[in-house]
């Protein structure tokens, strides 16, 4: 599984490290994003709810984000 280390950024950061790594995925391949912006979780679920994805909580730190097709 492809994984996306955003360690150390701040939003917007990881939300455009996540939608640029999903591009290269096939709808229902998942990564995994790493990031410590505490602003990442609810920024990366409405990110999530507008683009159709979906993201599960991993850890703290740890999201699993799965590509779906777009609405």
């Amino acid at each position: 599984m492809k994984i996306v280390d955003s360690l150390g950024t701040r939003c917007p950061l990881p939300i455009i490290h996540t939608a640029k790594a999903l591009k290269d995925l096939k709808e229902g391949e998942s990564l995994v994003l790493l990031a410590d912006d505490p602003a990442t979780k609810p920024d990366l679920h409405a990110w999530a709810r507008m683009t159709g994805n979906t993201v599960d909580e991993i850890g703290p730190t740890e999201f699993k984000v799965t590509k779906r097709a777009p609405h």
